[in-house]
Parts: C-alpha cells; sequence; structure tokens
C-alpha cells in the first residue's frame, strides 16, 4: 500500500526547506531547460528524465513498462526514462529537482501545496478514484459504513495518517471514538484479529487477504467522502513552464503505454510486470517475495476500473474534468486544506494532447 503523505510540518523550518528548494530549481534553469522540437523537421532529443513512483515495481506502473518496452519513450525523444521505484510521494524529490515527474497523489500534493505553498501541480492522473479502503474481516469487524468504525480498532500506518484523519472528519467521526493501532503495511493483524479494520488499497492488501481465503468487506474512501485523485502526474511549477513540449511529448508516451495495458493480453502484461518486478528485487529496492501471477491478474483488473470510467472514455486517459477536480478539492477541504484548482491542477497540456491527437482516446480493444 502506498504512503499517501507526510505527517503536516508547519513552520519556518518547513518554508525555509521549500523556498530553498526553489531557489536550487532556479538556480539550475538554464541547465535543465529542454530543447524544444526541431522547426526543421528533426526528431526531438529531450534526453533523460526520471519518474518517482508511488510503490513498489508491482502491477501499478504496467503502463510504464510498456512505454519502456515498446520504445514509446524512445519515439518521443527521451534517451533514458528512469522509474525509480517508491514508496516515496516524490514531494521532496519533485522540489529538490532529483526527479522531474512524480506520480503522487492529491492529498499529498494538496497537502504539500496548502501547507507549505509548494510550487507543484497535478497535470494528469492515472487512478479517476481513490483507491484507498478500510479493509476487514466479514466475520470480524464488517465495516461497511462510516459509523461502523465507531468502537474498533483500526489499524493504520503512521504516514497514512493524517488520510484516515480525513477520512473519519468527512463522515463527521472524532478519534476518541474508536482505536487506532499503529500498524505496518502487512495485512496479517487483521487476519490475526489483532484489529477490526486496517487502512489497505482495493487494488493491493484488500486482494492478499481475499486470496488468503477470507471474506472481506471494504469501506472503500472513494465512496464515502473522499474521492480524489490518485497515480497523479506531478510536476514543479517551473518545470511544467519550461518544459510543455517535454512534457507533451512524455505523456504521450504513457498515453500509449496504458493503452496497451487495456489492448493487449493480460497474460502478456502479467509477464511483463514480474518481469520488472524482478528486475527491481534484483536492483535492492524494496519488495515483498516473489510476485504472485494471480495476485497481478486481480490487481490489474482492479485497477483497471479506476483508470477507465465513463469520463475517461469520453476524454482520454489520465484526463480530469472539471467535477472531478471539484470533488478532489472537496475531498483536501475534509483534510483541512482549501485550495482553488488553478492551486492544485493545471491540465493545459493533456487537454492539449486529445486535441491535437484525437485518436488517442481510443485505448479500449
Amino acid at each position: 500500500m502506498h504512503t499517501l503523505h507526510r505527517p503536516r510540518r508547519r513552520g519556518a523550518a518547513v518554508l525555509a526547506l521549500a523556498a530553498t528548494a526553489a531557489l536550487m530549481l532556479s538556480a539550475c534553469s538554464s541547465d535543465t531547460a529542454t530543447p524544444a522540437a526541431s522547426t526543421s523537421g528533426e526528431a526531438a532529443d529531450f534526453g533523460e528524465v526520471s519518474i518517482q513512483y508511488s510503490w513498489i515495481k508491482n502491477e501499478e506502473f504496467a503502463g510504464e513498462y510498456y512505454a519502456e518496452d515498446n520504445g514509446y519513450y524512445d519515439e518521443a525523444g527521451f534517451s533514458t526514462v528512469t522509474g525509480v521505484a517508491g514508496p516515496d510521494t516524490g514531494v521532496a524529490k519533485l522540489l529538490s529537482g532529483s526527479v522531474q515527474f512524480a506520480l503522487s497523489d492529491a492529498a499529498s500534493i494538496g497537502a504539500a501545496v496548502a501547507e507549505q505553498d509548494a510550487p507543484l501541480k497535478i497535470i494528469a492522473t492515472t487512478f479517476q478514484a481513490n483507491p484507498f479502503t478500510i479493509l476487514s474481516l466479514k466475520d470480524g469487524g464488517n465495516i461497511a459504513t462510516p459509523e461502523d468504525l465507531i468502537g474498533k480498532k483500526i489499524g493504520v500506518q503512521d504516514s497514512n495518517a493524517s488520510v484516515f484523519k480525513a477520512l473519519l472528519a468527512a463522515n463527521g467521526i472524532s478519534e476518541d471514538e474508536l482505536t487506532i493501532v499503529p500498524v505496518d503495511f502487512d495485512p496479517t493483524p487483521l487476519m490475526n484479529g489483532d484489529v477490526d479494520g486496517f487502512m489497505a488499497y482495493l487494488t493491493n492488501e484488500a486482494i492478499t487477504v481475499e486470496m488468503a481465503g477470507y471474506e472481506v468487506t471494504n469501506l472503500a474512501y472513494a465512496e464515502n467522502g473522499l474521492p480524489y485523485v490518485a497515480e497523479s502526474y506531478a510536476v514543479t511549477d517551473q518545470y511544467l513552464a519550461e518544459n510543455p513540449e517535454l512534457i507533451k511529448a512524455f505523456l504521450i508516451a504513457e498515453i500509449k503505454g496504458w493503452t496497451d495495458t487495456f489492448t493487449q493480453p493480460i497474460e502478456d502484461t502479467i509477464e511483463k510486470v514480474v518481469e520488472h518486478y524482478n528486475a527491481s528485487a534484483a536492483a535492492g529496492d524494496l519488495t515483498f517475495g516473489d510476485l504472485d501471477p494471480a495476485k497481478v491478474r486481480a490487481g490489474l483488473e482492479a485497477q483497471a476500473k479506476l483508470i477507465s470510467t465513463g469520463e475517461t472514455e469520453a476524454n482520454g486517459l489520465f484526463t480530469i474534468s472539471d467535477d472531478l477536480k471539484e470533488s478532489t478539492l472537496a475531498s483536501l477541504a475534509a483534510s483541512g486544506w482549501d485550495l482553488s484548482v488553478d492551486d492544485l491542477f493545471d491540465t493545459t497540456i493533456i487537454d492539449e494532447i486529445y486535441a491535437e491527437n484525437p485518436e488517442l482516446k481510443n485505448y479500449l480493444p
């Protein structure tokens, strides 16, 4: 499961860090500015970029694997696109300039913008809905409604505490009405009965527990007051201003990669995910043992429902409708982060991509 965002940190130290990062980015802007495509018709040469993944290299990044293996990054003009394994929100790395893109979420980016005045924007999104859930056993806590949380012991990872508090706030529940139990990402405490509910991903731990033979109940955040976007593409304001053509080329390659996850046989995608996961493990990245192909299949099928909606079928992958922007901001307001659309989003480039390349909207077989 992902860490949605860091605990809130206020004060001069944080503001100073953000200011220092901004100065660093400004100082190196002449070095990082990207050449535009040649006016003589030659292919652009965008060089190397890095993208921070929000989680370990599992099926959540299948589209990136296709973009790499099928040459879409090469076609777009990149010599190398490095996917950096998480877990990581990408906020600090974006601000320091150590990565150019991050797959993050509205809560992580929104908190940084609201609390630190961080110069960040969400420019597109993979998941149209928040994948978080409070996972419980049907013959245990059986937490089907927010009110069912009351009186229960809920396992929450430290890094996700603020997001859980946002769920409580969105549903008018105070922390003293239940017991929060610190846990790691392993759902064993739920299966052992040590907690009644466990903060999880619908596409990950919820599947793991069910495949272990337990009948589960999910209290999905997206359906209970927090329908914000996730696995969202984030960049700094400066990078967005200085590199629009690079960003456009990158997102087109990503669209092509994710289109393959819908059009290629799922067996091929599973094989590709396992291959990249094993390579990541060999490189010393965080992993959790061998990757079960059956679990990969279930994860791909679950996340497809978060990626592909009626809106994306009409508008294209990664698009963010005005209604989704507003519902995302309403979700963040429940956490005390009051932002405007322009504070958090700039979808100019993804909208331009589909205006110029309407055929890319056809991602379904």
